[in-house]
């Protein structure tokens, strides 16, 4: 396991620098705005239609969307803290993404309630398709796929409208598994003022090394499974969309914040799918962890026994990680 390299800024000298003061100003007209959040239904918005939706549950809620960023109706689950009802307080706010050949409802069945009890976060668990590598692709075959604008441009306003979440830079993380983790990665660089903690759960940070290999896996699988053909990246690539993609030649976008990184040492070698994925991993969490000690960016990275799977105590202790970065509740 590697610790962090250097003591990372604390989150309030960050804040401060960043201007933690003004943010100080607002906090009573953002605490009238949730109280009046939380007295009225969860409504359209944002280019998002609710079309199917569950509220019996008091910590999960979910809803489904017509959008037409999206050609199907992609779905969320929206986790809250379990005081959430009665605390009048407002939160900080994860938005939490799966990965390939899954769902939005992956995190809810791998045990997301638990691992967040008691925690004063809201997390925001999206569909990104099975393939949907966190883009606008550059070609579809079977309508519109652009899930960096669903994600984006209309979930997180839309969260942001309807729950009692900071709507603002030192209130949001970003994280997720795998593909997931990769958008994590994407969306804190290309989206530099929106999220202040990043998390990559086996997820890629280089994808150009070993020629392209995971920009092939992102056009070939995204062909597949997500766009009857189509390609996230193009064929030829689109260069310019891959260099704005790639963590490792992002680097300056992480300066500031929260970084948290973990990586499998041994896939299961009789597994194919296992082995390409983690061995990439590895070595693209290495390649950015190198990059990020000659820059002097801090970060919390682990290298553990395993292949291409979730660990649920490492996101524990990630989840804690957010918690004290964060702007607290309140």
């Amino acid at each position: 396991m590697n610790t962090p390299n250097t003591p990372r800024p604390s989150r309030r000298g960050v804040l401060k620098a960043a201007g933690g003061i003004a943010a100080a100003v607002t906090v009573g007209a953002a605490t009238n705005f949730a109280t009046a959040a939380s007295a009225r239904a969860v409504d359209d918005g944002f280019g998002l239609t609710i079309v199917d939706r569950n509220e019996s549950d008091p910590r999960m809620r979910y809803f489904r969307f017509a959008t037409a960023e999206i050609g199907w109706n992609p779905g969320v689950n929206v986790l809250l803290p379990s005081d959430y009802w009665t605390s009048g307080a407002t939160y900080p706010v994860l938005y939490l993404h799966h990965g390939g050949l899954q769902d939005f409802r992956e995190f809810d069945q791998l045990g997301i309630r638990d691992w967040s009890a008691g925690l004063p976060i809201v997390v925001v668990m999206p569909d990104g398709g099975q393939a949907g590598w966190a883009s606008n692709p550059v070609s579809t075959n079977v309508g519109p796929r652009n899930w960096e604008n669903f994600h984006l441009n209309q979930l997180l306003p839309w969260v942001e409208a309807n729950f009692r979440v900071f709507g603002e830079y030192a209130g949001r993380a970003v994280a997720g598994f795998s593909m997931g983790g990769f958008g994590a990665m994407k969306y804190t660089a290309k989206y530099y003022g929106t999220f202040s903690s990043v998390s990559a759960h086996s997820g890629p940070c280089s994808i150009r090394r070993d020629e392209g290999a995971v920009v092939h896996w992102a056009n070939l699988s995204s062909a597949v499974k997500d766009l009857g053909g189509g390609t996230v990246y193009g064929v030829p690539w689109d260069e310019a969309r891959v260099t704005a993609d790639n963590p490792v030649e992002r680097l300056e976008s992480y300066r500031n914040k929260r970084i948290f990184l973990v990586a499998g040492t041994s896939p299961d070698p009789t597994n194919p799918f296992d082995t390409f994925n983690e061995t990439q991993v590895l070595a693209g969490q290495r390649e950015f962890k190198s990059l990020l000690d000659g820059a002097s960016i801090p970060y919390e990275a682990y290298e553990v026994p395993g292949g291409h799977i979730v660990r649920p105590d490492r996101m524990i202790a990630d989840l804690n990680g957010m918690i004290g970065w964060l702007r607290p509740a309140g």
